[in-house]
């Protein structure tokens, strides 16, 4: 009986927390995805959060191949990333 109260609490405590880490996860990516698409100069940064939220892995996939491409680099004025061909910093307005 010993084992079997053990299996019984190790399966308890991973109903809890395999979702917990999910939950985690899934915040650190749409945190990810808000930040590189203000990043590289997208207004709809929130839409594209929604879209990654409720497709998940088919979300970031298609945000990955619409994103522009390019080296993100950071601006001289304010020290956020901006895309290296952009012509000013989505954050602070200014010109490289």
């Amino acid at each position: 009986m010993d084992s079997v109260t053990t299996i019984q609490t190790l399966a308890g405590c991973s109903c809890v927390f395999i979702p917990m880490v999910l939950l985690a996860l899934s915040i650190a990516l749409l945190v990810w995805v808000a930040r590189d698409a203000k990043a590289r100069g997208m207004d709809s940064a929130a839409l594209w959060m929604l879209l990654v939220f409720f497709l998940n892995l088919l979300g970031l996939v298609i945000y990955l191949l619409s994103r522009p491409q390019g080296n993100t680099v950071p601006c001289s004025n304010c020290g956020n990333k901006r895309l290296q061909a952009s012509v000013k910093c989505p954050h602070c307005g200014i010109g490289s």
